[in-house]
C-alpha cells in the first residue's frame, strides 16, 4: 500500500493484500495435502489398537449380558441383567465400599504427602536432586514386584523381615497380613510408597511455574509462609492439583497388583476390592459373564466419578 492509502498492485497486477491471502491459502492447502498423504502411516498402529483394545472391550461388554462361563458349550445365551443382579446379591457390595474407602484414603494421602515433598524439595535442600530421584525411583518398578517386596517385609512370624527384627529384639511378633486392619494399612503404605513420587513430580512442575516475584512481593507486604502458599502459590497450582486428584482417583479405584501380591483379597475376603473380585470371578470361578459385568460397572463408575470430579475441580480452578 502506498503512503496515500491506495494499494499498489504487484507485478502480476494483484493487490498486495489479495496476494498475501492467496499465499496463505496455498500454504494451508499444502499443509492439508501433506496430512492427507501421510494419514495411512497410522494404519498399523490403529489396527493393533483395534485388535488389542477395542474389539476385546466390546466383546467383554457383550459377555456381561450372557451366561458365558467355563461350562458354556457353543455360543453363550443372552441373560439380560441377571449377572448384574447376582453381583449385588453376593459379596460385591462390601467390595465396592472397601474400594471407595481405599481410593479416598489413597488420594488424600498421595496429594498431601506429595505436595509436602514438592514444597520441601523445591527449596534449598542439600542434595535435593538425589532426594527427588530416591522418592521417584519406586515409580519405575512394577507394582506387582513392589507388592511381593512388601509381602516379604511384613510376612508372617519366622518369614517376614519386620518379624525377624522383632524376634531378634525379643519383642512379640505380629501377623501383619493375617489381620484385616493391619493388612489394609500395609496395602495403603505399599501404594503410597510407590506412587507418591509421581505426585511430587507433578507438583514440582507446577511450583517451577510460580513466579518468584509474586512470592517476594507478598513477603515484602508482610505475608508469612502459609499466607504466601495459600493466597499466591495454591491458586497457581490449581492445574497440578486437578491432574493429581484425577489420576489418584482413577488409580485408587482400580488398585489390583499390590492387593493381589500382598493378600490376594484375604484374610476372609476382608481386603477384597472390585478389581480383585473381577479377577476372582474370572480365574477362580470361571464365571466370565459375571466378571465382565462387574468390570463394566467399574468402568462406568470410574467415568461418572471422574467427570464429576473434573467438573468441580475445573470450576474451582477458574475461580481461583
Amino acid at each position: 500500500m502506498s503512503s496515500s492509502g491506495v494499494e499498489v498492485p504487484t507485478r502480476s497486477g494483484v493487490p498486495p493484500v489479495a496476494a498475501e491471502l492467496s499465499k496463505s491459502r496455498r500454504r494451508r492447502r499444502r499443509v492439508r495435502s501433506v496430512g492427507r498423504d501421510l494419514w495411512w502411516l497410522i494404519l498399523p498402529g490403529a489396527a493393533v489398537y483395534l485388535y488389542v483394545v477395542v474389539v476385546p472391550t466390546f466383546q467383554g461388554m457383550q459377555g456381561a449380558f450372557t451366561d458365558w462361563s467355563f461350562a458354556t458349550v457353543g455360543a453363550p445365551n443372552f441373560t439380560g441383567l441377571e449377572n448384574f443382579t447376582r453381583i449385588f446379591n453376593t459379596d460385591a457390595g462390601p467390595a465396592v465400599l472397601r474400594t471407595l474407602q481405599l481410593a479416598l484414603v489413597v488420594v488424600i494421602l498421595q496429594n498431601v504427602i506429595g505436595l509436602a515433598l514438592a514444597l520441601l524439595f523445591n527449596g534449598r535442600v542439600f542434595g535435593r536432586n538425589v532426594l527427588r530421584t530416591i522418592v521417584f525411583a519406586p515409580m519405575v518398578v512394577s507394582a506387582l514386584v513392589v507388592g511381593y517386596l512388601f509381602k516379604y517385609i511384613f510376612g508372617p512370624p519366622g518369614v517376614g523381615g519386620v518379624n525377624q527384627v522383632l524376634a531378634a529384639l525379643g519383642l512379640e511378633t505380629v501377623d501383619f497380613l493375617g489381620n484385616p486392619t493391619t493388612a489394609m494399612i500395609i496395602i495403603i503404605v505399599t501404594v503410597l510408597w510407590q506412587s507418591i513420587g509421581g505426585n511430587m513430580v507433578i507438583y514440582l512442575a507446577g511450583l517451577q511455574g510460580v513466579p518468584a516475584e509474586l512470592e517476594e512481593a507478598a513477603a515484602l507486604d508482610g505475608a508469612g509462609y502459609w499466607k504466601r502458599f495459600w493466597f499466591v502459590v495454591r491458586p497457581l497450582l490449581a492445574p497440578a492439583i486437578t491432574i493429581n486428584l484425577m489420576l489418584g482417583l482413577i488409580g485408587g479405584l482400580k488398585i489390583f497388583d499390590q492387593i493381589f501380591a500382598l493378600t490376594n483379597g484375604g484374610p476372609g475376603n476382608q481386603t477384597q476390592t472390585i478389581a480383585t473380585l473381577i479377577y476372582s470371578y474370572f480365574s477362580q470361578y470361571a464365571d466370565y459373564g459375571r466378571s465382565a459385568a462387574l468390570a463394566l460397572l467399574l468402568a462406568i463408575g470410574i467415568a461418572i466419578l471422574s467427570i464429576i470430579q473434573f467438573s468441580v475441580l475445573r470450576r474451582q480452578e477458574r475461580n481461583s
